[in-house]
């Protein structure tokens, strides 16, 4: 028996890997155009600089490391060298940037200025693709790695393109060139009691529809559930890791719920899809945790990697210090993809009852950890409110 060592993603049915990716740039197109039909040119934009960036920057690459022997740089610009150079590339190397590109550019608000798209493209094809090796080596989703890397070096840059976005999205909430309150999650980040006002300015058919500011591909709701649909009967995707992903922030944003309700009388139900849907919560699900290259192998492994990146999203969002946090809990899920996949070797590729008891446990562990902070700090707002009002 001889063995063969490759790399992932690793296909356990009749599905090419260029089939899946064709599916998912054919899923993400009704998004595509709801962005750039919104928000006009400074959407569009926005996508053709990412995916110009991305293709430019992976042919580049590839054609450098493929780089045909004792051929001379200037050939390149010759027919026959220029064909030798393409020899070296596959349909792989076209549509893995692209959907790279088109999910970076919908992670961020239209107008977001041309010189972050771009650093943030190179820096996510570079750092967090190329330099992993050929396709479905890397361990991280290249996207996240450029939207991070932008959302911490350029945060006023993404803070001024929201309030340009929302001028078009929603005019009646920008007040002299300044989105008032913030996007839907930024409105309660940090104080949960304000859920009913928010709730004024966003209501939950807003937030499905896509008539609330934020990212062009997070805001509509309706279409990325009827992507998750299509790729689902498609096999295109694996369900493990979107519905643990959404299973795992579902029981932290219900188990928030029922505190606020305990300490506010807070609606439950309407915080529980205000939540759901507001953010990239749902686009994340759909296009990022189930990125089968930075997924684990087995069963077991892809729906914990959803749950834990579901717990994470609670985390960040509702006691950490950013109003979302769906890009950082991707990145904390890639990193233990790999740890999974060691922790499974040599074990059946099915559930058991230790394995569903383990996530059991740490589902109501960070629960516990966020309900008692977000309890704390509710009562303490609380109590500050009302003092303060009764000294005025």
């Amino acid at each position: 028996m001889v063995f063969r060592r490759e790399t992932s993603p690793y296909i356990r049915k009749k599905v090419s890997v260029k089939r899946m990716m064709l599916d998912v740039i054919i899923a993400l197109i009704p998004i595509l155009l709801f962005a750039m039909i919104q928000n006009g040119w400074n959407g569009i934009y926005v996508i053709l600089t990412a995916v110009i960036t991305m293709l430019l920057t992976e042919f580049i690459a590839v054609a450098l490391i493929k780089w045909p022997d004792g051929m001379l740089r200037r050939e390149l610009f010759s027919k026959v060298g220029f064909k030798r150079v393409l020899e070296g590339f596959n349909i792989n190397n076209i549509l893995c940037p692209l959907i790279s590109a088109f999910i970076f550019s919908l992670l961020l608000p239209a107008a977001t200025p041309v010189y972050v798209v771009i650093v943030g493209s190179l820096v996510g094809i570079l750092f967090g693709k190329l330099v992993y090796g050929p396709y479905g080596s890397n361990i991280f989703n290249p996207a996240a790695v450029g939207f991070i890397f932008v959302l911490l070096c350029f945060s006023s840059q993404l803070d001024a393109a929201r309030n340009v976005a929302a001028g078009v999205v929603r005019p009646d909430l920008v007040v002299d060139g300044v989105l008032a309150g913030g996007t839907p999650l930024a409105q309660i980040a940090g104080n949960l009691s304000n859920f009913g006002n928010a709730l004024a300015n966003y209501s939950i058919s807003d937030l499905f529809l896509g008539n609330v500011p934020g990212a062009m591909g997070e805001v509509c709701s309706l279409l990325i559930i009827v992507a998750f649909i299509y790729l689902l009967i498609r096999r295109a995707i694996d369900v493990r890791s979107t519905l643990g992903m959404l299973l795992g922030f579902s029981v932290v944003a219900l188990s928030v719920g029922i505190t606020l309700y305990c300490i506010n009388g807070t609606d439950v139900w309407n915080f529980y899809l205000y939540q759901m849907l507001a953010g990239g919560l749902l686009f994340a699900s759909v296009f990022m945790i189930t990125d089968p290259v930075t997924s684990p192998v087995t069963k077991f492994g892809r729906l914990f990697v959803g749950v834990f990146a579901g717990l994470m999203v609670g985390l960040i969002r509702f006691i950490g210090s950013y109003p979302e946090g769906t890009a950082f809990a991707i990145l904390f899920a890639n990193m233990i993809a790999a740890a999974l996949d060691y922790f499974m070797q040599g074990k059946k590729n099915t559930y058991s009852w230790i394995q569903l008891l383990v996530t059991f446990v740490v589902m109501i562990a960070i629960c516990l950890i966020i309900c008692y902070t977000v309890a704390g700090r509710t009562s303490n707002l609380e109590v500050a409110f009302y003092v303060g009002g009764s000294l005025q």
